[in-house]
């Protein structure tokens, strides 16, 4: 998911919960909040991550009611910074946090209060999978999911009590293919500005994201070595863009997408065979009975998380009932919905006791699938004996070379990505 937006992480959705009250008062955490008391909690983020089925599986646990404030990528960041005491809840992306922690408007999130904080994956807290780090350029979680303090405007260079978000919904992503348009092999981003595909290519029109999907066909064709492909100079902004702009003029691009549902409806068509893509897009296209496929591809992927973070002015019942949320939300029903969905969970022990045992190996260990693969609403996302694309977790999201990022010379990224699409 990205740079933001409206990623089809339209599968958030989140799981069941602590068993009740008693399960959080056992646990010596955060006091769960007496029935008679329950709050609302204004949930901040885009559409995409505000499932209707979390909300409802979270109150009939808990009795809490979710209200969803649904707004725009970037108006989620600007009501952080600017009307703090509009939420109670923020579901953001971590590469966001550079504009807001130093706001102060973020409070630390003390993971003594969060009962699986110990099993989130050392993905975002050591930036290493299995015991090898993976990729770090750009907002790579690590950087910035650590504060100095409860009330800090500055992220901690080592691991501290205090959370600046809690992940919630995480996945790499790569470009997707027609294989059966295609008929070869397709290993590198460099084949996005092959013109054996000229008019048949398509680029996300998301700026922070699509130049970084840029840099990376950019850095595989061998025209530039990036020091960090999430924060590039001017002199890299200005020769990526002049890159994308003769290919542009070349006719290389069919188009230049921002919806969702139009990346699907160009792949399905035939009219492009090979774009940015987004994993959800792909089995959008699958569903059709379209052959398309989320390729692995030899540079690695561009990663994006996102999470719950909470308003410095939270406080007292309202303040519980998030602690209580975010609890839920690890407890293993909403990983077990998001996993389900081809994205993957922050605690994926909690998951994996609520998924079937052929799912698991599907979706996380890269094996043939025992049975047909199903989404949460009983489609049918894989047939019996496929294989998920990209392997197994270890395989994918030890595969990422960098992660969605604001760059310090954003402003004139942005102004530079405009002039490529009026070119």
């Amino acid at each position: 998911m990205s740079d933001t937006t409206d990623h089809p992480s339209a599968g958030l959705k989140r799981r069941s919960l602590l068993t009740g009250a008693a399960g959080i008062l056992a646990s010596g955490l955060a006091p769960a909040v007496h029935a008679q008391d329950k709050p609302v909690l204004r949930y901040l983020g885009t559409a995409v991550n505000q499932d209707k089925a979390i909300a409802e599986k979270f109150k009939a646990d808990t009795g809490i009611s979710i209200q969803y404030v649904a707004v725009t990528t970037d108006d989620v960041t600007k009501r952080a910074v600017t009307a703090p005491n509009s939420f109670d809840l923020i579901d953001t992306e971590f590469f966001s946090l550079k504009k807001i922690v130093p706001t102060g408007n973020l409070k630390g999130i003390d993971t003594r209060r969060i009962k699986n904080a110990d099993k989130i994956t050392s993905l975002f807290t050591t930036g290493t999978i299995a015991g090898k780090a993976v990729g770090d350029q750009g907002t790579a979680p690590k950087k910035v999911i650590f504060l100095e303090g409860e009330k800090s405007k500055a992220f901690a260079k080592s691991p501290t009590q205090f959370m600046s978000l809690i992940p919630t919904v995480y996945n790499a992503d790569t470009l997707g293919i027609r294989p059966d348009l295609i008929k070869r092999p397709i290993e590198s981003w460099a084949e996005l500005l092959n013109p054996e595909f000229k008019g048949k290519t398509a680029i996300l029109n998301i700026p922070s994201i699509g130049i970084m999907d840029a840099a990376m066909a950019v850095e595989a064709k061998g025209l530039h070595k990036y020091a960090d492909k999430g924060n590039m100079s001017k002199a890299e902004i200005d020769l990526t863009i002049k890159t994308l702009i003769e290919a542009k003029r070349a006719g290389q691009f069919r188009a230049l997408w921002k919806d969702f549902n139009e990346s699907v409806n160009l792949m399905a068509s035939g009219e492009v065979v090979i774009q940015s893509m987004w994993s959800p897009a792909v089995t959008a296209v699958r569903t059709k009975g379209i052959d398309c496929a989320f390729q692995p591809l030899k540079e690695g992927y561009r990663a994006w998380a996102a999470g719950f973070g909470l308003p410095a002015t939270l406080a007292g019942r309202t303040q519980d009932a998030a602690y209580e949320f975010i609890n839920w939300f690890l407890d293993g029903w909403a990983g077990a919905y998001l996993n389900r969905q081809g994205y993957y969970s922050a605690v994926l022990d909690t998951a994996k006791t609520r998924m079937e045992a052929y799912e698991w190996a599907y979706w996380m260990e890269g094996k043939p699938a025992a049975r047909d693969i199903r989404s949460p609403n009983g489609e049918v996302l894989a047939k019996a004996g496929s294989v998920r694309d990209g392997g197994s977790y270890e395989q994918r999201m030890g595969g990422i070379a960098c992660w969605n990022a604001v760059m310090d010379e954003n402003e004139y990224m942005v102004r530079k990505w405009n002039e490529f699409v009026a070119a």
